[in-house]
């Protein structure tokens, strides 16, 4: 009996790896174990960016007398759920079963086949807030077990039965816009009309949610979605949830108003934010959208990046809320702090971002920009506080920092990457999204001939799920619009065919763990529902119309449909999947720019960039140097423009307007659908 969490590479993992308990990584040894000595497992599930997590390992986990009692009563197992989403979704659909809230520890009890039968989140260590102290918890739930309670029995047995059900296909038709419409209609009703956001606190940016009425926008051409988008960024980008001398949003606020955080940074929310910034940027030019994403690009490549293989280099997947054992330290600041740095600019500093004596949270200051953009003096003023700050600020011990590379994580910030460097103007950040897009491709293969989910230290720690096959796939896609470089297009094909042939549910839509999977306990399961995160079947079905859109081939039309029906036969729950929907409208309503004309030539580029730029993420970009070469069927085959002659062809539903030779026309007309 030990502690094995010293033999792993996930910086979650290793957080535990001096606890007294004896925690075993997830697999079958452990699984083994517990049958051998007829324990239930005790499952605890977090990362290492989470801050409750924090507070119970302190509590509970370092204690030695409730280690000793975790070790003498069950098998622990600690998973970093960052790195085995696909285990965590099991126990925390089960959890939800249980009609508990989710969230981050996740402590799962299980019979030694994995097989969950009772759960919670955080407990504390003494009774309080109505809930058990968990040396309770573990005494309780260790009785019930050996005892042979018939609530263990029957919950085991209605889990499994849910879990089953989540897993069988349930098919029906293709949402219709009136689908869309009842849930865009839904959603706009949910949002904060003062501070952004959807009501109530705590306040997360779910950009899922936004991204879909975003789109939805320009299929309806009401202006309410746009807005919501327009009105949550601007919040988010003064509020506290923005790191104003570093860059990069915090994964959420507590309250409604975006000030107070907890302090992680996630690449997940990054990514999409970025993406987000640009569309909103693209309809409606902002300094503040073109500030805050150049400083957060400026954080993803200063701080994020992780270790280099053959000078290339992925990205990170969090920065930590806590450093010095408390939450925010790294962040915050006290108004003495402030007038010794900045000395007779602290005034104006001060004024600017909410810094007084008394501060806005627990006697400090989160900084928050609680005046509007000044004149170019007032602002180069408030510029260099902030470098004065951030400098000083560098000298401070750091957040931890979970330095694996997830394959989903970042196709997210790929492709956010892409647009923003097309919207903003800035072809550097190309560089190192296909930097990324190269350092997956190369250093985490899986079997089955996609990408693997997790790469620390030089070896795979993860096997690939979809969401990785579905957000790569996505990546190479915006490259190959971007660029016109053949190969992200064979990638995105390869990527979305290894992914129908390993995990195709026979039905139209994509279990969530490939075919040759062997430690997945109880079932493979499968959904379209989003959550921080796009889902991956809402994902392949985004990767499928833009491929049928691209290359005019019939079969990713069937695969599109495919995932839609595959996910229909409840429709209560369309509110849930707007990725899906979203995919829905790309297929019926996107417009296919065809470019034409010589790739270098300077009326090409501009064109082009007038494109890729466009506001409406229903618009996908293809260069074709010659229409003659475009297959016959394909509506622009055969139209103006080709060698010396720079043409832009925009085409929906199969049909194709008048050529467009000047990009700010090109740029105008992409701005409504018509």
């Amino acid at each position: 009996m030990a502690n094995l969490l010293g033999r792993e590479t996930s910086p979650y993992l290793l957080q535990h790896a001096n606890n007294p308990v004896h925690w075993h990584p997830w697999g079958a040894a452990a699984l083994d174990e517990a049958r051998q000595a007829n324990k239930p497992l005790l499952i605890s599930i977090g990362y290492a960016a989470c801050h409750w997590c924090h507070v119970m390992a302190h509590e509970s986990f370092e204690d030695p007398e409730t280690a000793a009692l975790m070790n003498s009563l069950f098998i622990n197992i600690k998973i970093d759920r960052e790195e085995r989403p696909d285990i965590d979704q099991i126990y925390m659909s089960a959890l939800h079963a249980l009609g508990e809230q989710g969230g981050w520890p996740l402590t799962m009890f299980a019979t030694p086949d994995g097989a969950p039968f009772w759960g919670g989140t955080y407990f504390p260590p003494e009774p309080r807030w109505g809930r058990p102290s968990f040396r309770q918890v573990l005494q309780g739930v260790s009785e019930a077990y050996r005892s042979g309670a018939e609530a263990v029995t029957q919950n085991t047995a209605a889990l499994a039965k849910h879990l089953q059900a989540q897993a069988a296909a349930s098919t029906g038709d293709a949402p219709t816009p009136g689908v869309l419409d009842a849930v865009a209609g839904a959603y706009l009703r949910m949002v904060d009309p003062e501070h952004g956001g959807l009501r109530g606190a705590p306040k997360f940016p779910n950009p899922p949610i936004y991204r879909f009425l975003w789109q939805n926008a320009f299929r309806t051409r009401r202006v309410e979605g746009k807005d919501a988008l327009h009105l949550m960024l601007e919040r988010m980008s003064q509020g506290g949830i923005y790191d104003h001398l570093g860059g990069g949003f915090a994964r959420y606020s507590t309250d409604e108003v975006w000030l107070v955080p907890h302090f992680e940074k996630m690449l997940y929310d990054n990514a999409q934010l970025l993406e987000l910034l640009a569309l909103a940027h693209a309809d409606r030019p902002h300094p503040l959208y073109a500030q805050r994403a150049a400083e957060t690009v400026g954080w993803l490549l200063r701080d994020m990046r992780a270790e280099a293989v053959n000078g290339k280099a992925a990205f990170a997947a969090s920065e930590d809320a806590d450093s010095e054992g408390e939450e925010g330290r790294f962040y915050v600041w006290t108004a003495a702090e402030v007038d010794q740095l900045l000395g007779t600019d602290a005034p104006l500093f001060k004024s600017a971002y909410d810094v007084s004596a008394k501060g806005n949270w627990e006697g400090k200051t989160i900084l928050r920009r609680v005046i509007p953009f000044g004149g170019p003096t007032e602002e180069a003023a408030l510029a260099r506080c902030r470098h004065i700050l951030f400098e000083a600020r560098e000298q401070r011990v750091r957040p931890g920092w979970d330095d694996k590379v997830l394959a989903d994580w970042n196709g997210l910030v790929i492709a956010g990457l892409a647009r923003a460097s097309s919207v903003f103007g800035q072809p550097s950040w190309l560089d190192h999204a296909t930097q990324a897009f190269e350092f997956v491709l190369e250093n985490m293969p899986a079997p089955f001939g996609g990408v693997a989910h997790a790469w620390r230290l030089g070896r795979v720690t993860a096997p690939g799920l979809i969401e990785d096959q579905a957000a790569m796939a996505r990546a190479a896609v915006a490259l190959y619009e971007a660029t016109s470089a053949s190969r992200y297009l064979d990638h995105a094909i390869r990527l979305a065919e290894s992914a129908q042939v390993a995990f195709g549910d026979g039905h139209g839509g994509y279990f969530a763990t490939a075919a040759d999977a062997t430690d997945v306990p109880m079932i493979r399961l499968r959904n379209a529902a989003d959550n921080v995160t796009p889902s991956g079947n809402g994902l392949m079905a985004e990767v499928f119309a833009r491929l049928l859109h691209l290359t005019g081939e019939p079969t990713w039309r069937e695969r599109t449909v495919g995932v839609l029906r595959a996910f229909a036969g409840q429709p209560d729950q369309w509110a849930g999947m707007p990725t899906l929907l979203a995919a829905a409208d790309l297929l019926e309503e996107a417009a296919t720019v065809v470019i034409a004309g010589e790739q270098d030539d300077p009326a090409t580029m501009a064109l082009t960039q007038g494109a890729l730029g466009a506001a409406d993420p229903a618009v996908v970009v293809l260069h074709a140097a010659d229409t003659k070469n475009l297959p016959a069927e394909h509506p622009a085959h055969g139209k103006s423009g080709g060698p010396g002659d720079a043409v832009a062809h925009i085409c929906r539903r199969n049909v194709c307007g008048l050529p467009v030779r000047d990009a700010t026309d090109l740029a105008r007309l992409l701005l409504s659908r018509s």
